[in-house]
């Protein structure tokens, strides 16, 4: 008879924390997390001028002839930056982060499941840079169409302008994330790549509307851009649960 000692039970009290301790240890984990961007926003602010430079490029690439930004307000030009700094604070601070979150939960894991860390920190900066590169690169093609839909000739304002890029970056970044959330529900036994596979053509929906809800400007190209890999990442979760689940037969077939 086959035995499952997959999932054994942790035997020590370290998953029985109390909610005081969960509150201190969720407060702990946001100070590192928060300091870790901070960290990074310092670092973002010594070197802003030339993040400006390369988040000036894709106007320039769609408006050759006229890509210079505009400030209204005093404040406008400060702001900008320190929005920037937010943002690439946060985009650099990401190992830290998604280590934070893993620490948070592990508790919570079989030792079993405790050893995905490093794949799951690794995985998630991968796939983040990724999802931010693709959303730098589909920049130029979205202000074409955004640009040529209304027929007028654009004045852009600085602060509204890197609010679109750094939201853009920052959402595909996230977008990315997806593939990691769907293995690890699989690896704690919360989600079956069965389930995916019968409810696939309701998923191919909702990542259509979750595209569509977190890219930031909703046009056709972004969408598509967005929404393509993030079906792809659907099936290879699919396909990794399928996997696994051969190979967990495997012992108990022989």
């Amino acid at each position: 008879m086959a035995v499952n000692t997959e999932r054994t039970i942790d035997p020590t009290a370290e998953g029985r924390m109390t909610l005081s301790e969960h509150i201190g240890e969720l407060r702990n984990r946001l100070f590192k997390s928060v300091v870790a961007v901070v960290a990074g926003g310092i670092v973002c602010w010594i070197f802003y001028f030339t993040i400006k430079g390369w988040f000036e490029a894709p106007l320039c690439s769609a408006r050759p002839d006229d890509c210079e930004l505009i400030i209204l307000d005093p404040l406008e030009g400060f702001k900008t930056r320190v929005r920037v700094c937010l943002y690439g604070g946060i985009a650099l601070a990401i190992p830290v982060i998604l280590w934070q979150i893993w620490k948070f939960v592990m508790p919570a894991l079989y030792p079993n499941e405790r050893r995905y860390a490093i794949p799951f920190v690794f995985f998630g900066v991968v796939l983040f840079s990724l999802g931010a590169g693709l959303g730098f690169w589909v920049i130029p093609r979205g202000l074409d169409f955004l640009i040529s839909v209304g027929g007028f000739e654009p004045n852009f304002q600085a602060d509204a302008y890197f609010k679109f890029i750094t939201s853009m970056m920052l959402a595909f970044g996230v977008g990315f994330q997806f593939p990691i959330v769907l293995v690890f529900l699989q690896i704690t036994g919360l989600l079956d790549y069965r389930t995916l596979v019968k409810v696939r053509r309701y998923a191919i929906v909702g990542i259509v509307v979750l595209a569509a809800v977190i890219s930031p400007t909703g046009d056709p190209i972004s969408l598509l851009v967005l929404s393509l890999p993030l079906y792809i990442f659907y099936e290879i979760a699919i396909v990794f649960g399928w996997v696994r689940g051969r190979r967990r037969a495997l012992p108990e077939d022989a």
